[in-house]
């Protein structure tokens, strides 16, 4: 097999552990961090500021260490290693729900950390937009603040959470080595990490100019998500 052959083999793993990231990551990261605005100065803001630190210092690999030892290990929940269960030869919505069965563990794992971080800059910029002119306008007009928050301050806070994500592309992709390496997941990052022991620099490149050409589709999608959520972007 050449080198285009064996790293499109292994794509679809890495794009389906990194989309199913980035959508929880980003996803409750907003939820989380517009919830822990509208509590500031509340149990619930101080809760959710301390799990995100804890969330965002603990070393992915520990993590995901501790996910298996209890949730596979001792509570036999989900399986510790792979893409799905070979042997039983599963088709349809069958292999499906298995590669989903097989998905929960190592996605959890790689999104807590990039939870902690959207949370807490989805906290700060809805903050910082409740101070702007307009929410104090809108206010003025007699508009409730639940209108405040999900009419006006959402769209302009979510910005700086999107353009980070986009950002966080490649970073994903570096987490995503420790992750597979320690659930047995058959992407590019296992494969990276096995390539580099082999010294193989031809498919170690190969993986580097492929990684960089979807952090640079990425951003291209990020600068089009812009123009749907801020009226003021245009794309010439």
């Amino acid at each position: 097999m050449n080198v285009l052959d064996i790293i499109l083999d292994r794509l679809g793993a890495t794009l389906l552990l990194m989309t199913t990231t980035l959508f929880l990551s980003v996803g409750f990261g907003i939820l989380l961090g517009l919830f822990a605005a509208m509590k500031v100065n509340h149990w619930q803001d101080s809760l959710i500021s301390i799990l995100s630190i804890i969330s965002y210092a603990t070393p992915l690999f520990w993590v995901g260490l501790m996910l298996m030892v209890i949730f596979s290990i001792n509570l036999d929940w989900f399986p510790a290693t792979g893409m799905e269960n070979i042997i039983k030869f599963y088709t349809g919505w069958e292999r499906f729900f298995d590669i989903v069965h097989h998905l929960i563990l190592p996605s959890i794992t790689l999104s807590l950390f990039y939870l902690a971080l959207y949370t807490r800059l989805m906290r700060a910029s809805v903050l910082e937009q409740h101070g702007m002119d307009y929410v104090v306008t809108a206010r003025a007009k007699g508009a409730s603040e639940n209108r405040v928050t999900f009419g006006h301050v959402l769209k302009n806070a979510i910005l700086p959470v999107i353009t980070m994500a986009g950002f966080q592309v490649g970073a994903l992709l570096g987490g995503s080595v420790v992750v597979e390496a320690v659930f047995g997941w058959p992407g590019l990052g296992q494969l990276a990490f096995q390539t580099l022991f082999a010294r193989d620099i031809n498919l170690l490149l190969g993986i580097f100019f492929l990684s960089a050409c979807l952090v640079v589709v990425v951003n291209l999608l990020v600068d089009i998500i812009y123009t749907f959520l801020d009226p003021r972007i245009e794309l010439d």
